[in-house]
């Protein structure tokens, strides 16, 4: 089954690119790899959550922000790329939690961003990755993530 039709049947709809809020592209092909800029957890034009994981926002909560993101990301690949059927492979992810100085879950948080690209494309999703804790990222979100995918010629 390819990813257009897995995320059909998993009943997700994969949402329009969000519009970048600088001076960058959203997703950039270089040969066979498309790089995404960091995605954040928006759903429906609003963020679902604002705050640092470990505060205001529960392990949980940053884990679907991470899984948001994911999904974000892949708006963005597809836009560049036309269909996800495309992705041959999910390289990397990389997730950065904004978090309180004592919190060290991230990894448990960037999960999200990392088993939901396995759900979709199973062994081709599992990919390196880097769980960063941040002080603060754009408009107090606690999770931006990135993706790096290979792509059919």
């Amino acid at each position: 089954m390819g990813a257009e039709a897995k995320l059909e049947s998993m009943g997700i709809a994969v949402p329009e690119v969000v519009p970048p809020l600088a001076a960058y592209v959203p997703a950039l092909r270089t040969g066979n790899l498309v790089y995404t800029a960091g995605q954040l957890p928006a759903r429906d034009g609003e963020m679902i959550a604002v705050g640092k994981v470990g505060g205001a926002v529960t392990e949980e909560e940053g884990y679907e922000c991470a899984r948001q993101c994911a999904l974000n990301a892949l708006a963005a690949i597809r836009a560049e790329i036309g269909s996800l059927d495309n992705i041959t492979r999910v390289v990397k992810a990389v997730v950065f939690v904004a978090s309180t100085p004592d919190f060290t879950g991230q990894p448990k948080v960037a999960n999200g961003a990392s088993e939901f690209p396995a759900e979709v494309f199973g062994d081709l999703g599992r990919h390196a990755r880097s769980a960063v804790g941040v002080s603060v990222l754009p408009l107090d979100v606690p999770v931006e993530v990135e993706l790096i995918v290979e792509v059919a010629g």
